[in-house]
């Protein structure tokens, strides 16, 4: 085995199953306007750890969500908390309020809340996408890192790097737990980054094919529909985003082609534009945000079934006679 752990009887034991207190090193990522109680539960009932995604919730939206999921399931259950959100101390009294004993902190410093979560006995995670920023994290003492490819979809870093050439580049530079993501949906993609030195992996666009998916059926289906190529990253003058092409993104071609100023790309944009597509179900002038991994999923179904399929052709995948 190319991999530190261990197969257990009903699971696996490493650093990030022991760390969450989870079956499965299978994390779903917390996705804005998808990632909702219903996915979180669900993931965490299968084994995995689900995630509530507050990046599109108001404090009292986030609460509301925190509540039902604790109701929903008696297993460990995460919150991914963007620290660039305008009300940020809000989100951090529901979490610290409620117990949530997991949070996953991203697009922004971590040092600015890491200790305040972790002196209330909150286990720490923060998305990167480079080994240095991975290094930086360990430093102000986070519990775990993803590192996060370019393949990934929503915003990505303006490092570009993929996620097999990020994954061994920042097992090399830290100590702490990694967990990868971008571009990671089937069991063998599992194993892959498990070779490459992650501990465990997070999916985000394979769990917004799911039935829990807070996301519009009309977004779930562009997805399934998707091919090879159309997915792309744009806008990098503001925030770098992949999302699917459609008239929304020929918009912002042409604008960007036509040598558009950062204001110009702000108005274009405006207010709610994934919310527009995500949510509500706009294929054409919302933003659809979405991985290059797309591609090669194909059907909507229970978030616990995804999990089972993933853990199940990891497991095939592992004990494989090429493997020696």
């Amino acid at each position: 085995m190319l991999f530190e752990g261990k197969f257990t009887e009903d699971g696996f034991d490493n650093r990030i199953t022991q760390l969450f207190g989870i079956r499965y090193p299978i994390i779903q990522a917390g996705m804005i306007w998808a990632s909702g109680w219903k996915l979180a539960s669900a993931v965490s009932n299968a084994g995995g750890l689900g995630i509530i995604g507050a990046g599109s919730m108001y404090p009292e939206t986030l609460l509301e969500h925190v509540q039902k999921c604790k109701r929903a399931t008696d297993r460990p259950y995460a919150v991914n908390l963007p620290l660039l959100y305008p009300d940020i101390d809000k989100h951090i009294a529901v979490i610290l309020e409620e117990r949530v004993p997991i949070v996953f902190t991203s697009a922004g410093n971590p040092k600015t809340w890491t200790a305040k979560l972790k002196e209330n006995g909150v286990t720490v995670v923060h998305v990167v996408s480079s080994a240095k920023f991975a290094k930086k994290c360990e430093d102000v003492g986070v519990d775990a890192v993803v590192a996060e490819g370019f393949e990934a979809g929503g915003h990505n870093g303006r490092e570009e790097t993929t996620t097999l050439c990020l994954i061994p580049s920042v097992r090399d530079t830290i100590r702490i737990p990694l967990i990868a993501a971008g571009g990671i949906a089937t069991g063998r993609a599992m194993y892959a980054m498990m070779a490459l030195g992650a501990e465990g992996v997070q999916m985000g666009s394979r769990f917004v094919c799911t039935h829990e998916a807070s996301s519009h059926q009309v977004f779930k289906d562009a997805v399934v529909a998707a091919n090879e190529g159309d997915t792309i990253v744009t806008l990098k003058k503001l925030t770098p985003v992949r999302l699917i092409k459609n008239q929304f993104y020929q918009k912002v071609q042409e604008a960007e082609n036509a040598c558009a100023t950062v204001p110009e790309l702000e108005e274009l944009l405006g207010r709610a534009r994934a919310k527009k597509g995500m949510f509500e179900g706009d294929a054409k002038e919302g933003e659809l945000e979405i991985g290059q991994v797309s591609s090669v999923i194909k059907e909507i179904k229970p978030a616990g079934e995804v999990v089972k399929e993933v853990w199940d052709e990891f497991k095939d995948t592992a004990r494989s006679p090429f493997n020696f």
